[in-house]
C-alpha cells in the first residue's frame, strides 16, 4: 500500500483550511444526514477544481481514483469503480484524477504506482488500496468506507438531477463516438471479460489488415503487459531478481511490475542499463519490450522521448 498522506500535507495542491473548523454535533446528539443533489456521481478531478470535492466529502466519502492512460490494471479497475458507486446510488461519488495532468495531485497523495485508490472522509484522505482488484473485493472495501464514515459522522448522500446544468445539457447533445472498429470491439470486450489471448489475436488481425493502425498496436503492447502481469506474485518476481541480476527473464518481469504500477522511469532505466552490458540476442528481447512499454506509454511522451535517446546512443 502506498504513502497516503495526511489532511494538513495536502495544503498547497488542495485547501483544507475550510475544513479545519468543522463543526461535531454536541455529545449526545445525533447529526443529522444530509443529502445534496448533484449532476452525476462519477467526476473528472483536476488540480483546478479538487477543493469541491473535499468540501463535499463531509457530506458523503469521495472515492479518489488515481490513474493514466497508459497504465493496464487502470483500465481494468475504473469500470469496476465505476459500477460499484453506481450500485450504491449516491452514498459514494468518484472521482478520477489523471496522475499525468495534474501533478499537483499526484504529488499531494504520494501516487507512487498507480492505479492508487484514496477516500476522502471529512477531508481527509484514507488509503484503500493500490493496484487492480476484483470487483466484489471492492465492494468489501466500499463498506468499509461506509463503517469509517459513519464513525467520522459522514452519514449523507446525494442525489442526482438529471436535469441540472447547462453543461450537462451540452454533453447530452454532443454527437455519439463513433462505433469502434469490429477487431478493437472484440479486443476490448475480450479484455472486460479477461480472457487476453483473444483480445491479442483480435489486435494482431487488426495489425495484420493494417500494419498502420496505431491504436491496434498500442493496445497489443497494453494487453500483453496484463497478459504477463495477470496472476503474478510481485513479491516472488523481485526475489527472484534481486536474486540473480543476470536473470534477463527475472529483470524483464520487474520491468513490468514497474511500469504496471507507474515506476516508468525505473522500468526503462532498468532494462536500458540492462541493454548497454547484453549480447546481441539479449538486446534483442530487452529492445522487443522497450519498443512495447513505448506504445503502452505513448510514443510522445517525454519520459519515451527520452529513454528512445538513450537507446539510440547504445544501438550505434
Amino acid at each position: 500500500m502506498t504513502n497516503i498522506p495526511d489532511a494538513a500535507s495536502l495544503r498547497g495542491a488542495v485547501d483544507l483550511s475550510a475544513l479545519a473548523n468543522r463543526q461535531q454535533p454536541p455529545a449526545g446528539e445525533q447529526a443529522e444526514s444530509p443529502q445534496q443533489t448533484l449532476p452525476g456521481l462519477i467526476y473528472d478531478g483536476t488540480d483546478e477544481n479538487f477543493n469541491q470535492f473535499i468540501e463535499l466529502s463531509n457530506t458523503v466519502p469521495v472515492i479518489v481514483d488515481l490513474w493514466a492512460e497508459w497504465c493496464g490494471p487502470c483500465k481494468q479497475l475504473s469500470p469496476a469503480l465505476e459500477r460499484v458507486v453506481n450500485d450504491y446510488a449516491g452514498r459514494f461519488v468518484l472521482v478520477k484524477v489523471d496522475v499525468d495532468a495534474n501533478p499537483q495531485l499526484s504529488q499531494a497523495f504520494q501516487a507512487q504506482s498507480i492505479p492508487t485508490v484514496v477516500a476522502l472522509i471529512g477531508g481527509r484522505p484514507a488509503p484503500l488500496f493500490v493496484g487492480a482488484i476484483p470487483e466484489q473485493q471492492v465492494r468489501e472495501v466500499f463498506e468499509q468506507v461506509l463503517q469509517i464514515a459513519e464513525q467520522n459522522g459522514v452519514t449523507g448522500s446525494v442525489s442526482v438531477d438529471a436535469e441540472a446544468g447547462v453543461d450537462e445539457a451540452d454533453e447530452a447533445s454532443e454527437p455519439e463516438p463513433e462505433p469502434l472498429p469490429p477487431h478493437h470491439q472484440e479486443a476490448y470486450d475480450a479484455i472486460e471479460r479477461g480472457d487476453f489471448d483473444t483480445a491479442i489475436a483480435e489486435y494482431r488481425l487488426a495489425i495484420a489488415q493494417n500494419p498502420n493502425d496505431d491504436l491496434a498496436v498500442a493496445g497489443l503492447a497494453q494487453v500483453s503487459l496484463l497478459q504477463r502481469l495477470a496472476g503474478a506474485d510481485a513479491g516472488a518476481v523481485r526475489d527472484a531478481a534481486a536474486s540473480d541480476p543476470h536473470d534477463v527473464a527475472a529483470a524483464l518481469s520487474v520491468a513490468d511490475l514497474d511500469l504496471s504500477g507507474g515506476h516508468v522511469d525505473d522500468a526503462f532505466g532498468r532494462l536500458l542499463d540492462l541493454f548497454a552490458s547484453a549480447d546481441s540476442e539479449t538486446r534483442d528481447r530487452i529492445r522487443a519490450r522497450l519498443v512495447e512499454y513505448f506504445e503502452v506509454v505513448g510514443v510522445t511522451d517525454p519520459r519515451v522521448i527520452k529513454a528512445r535517446g538513450r537507446l539510440a546512443s547504445l544501438l550505434y
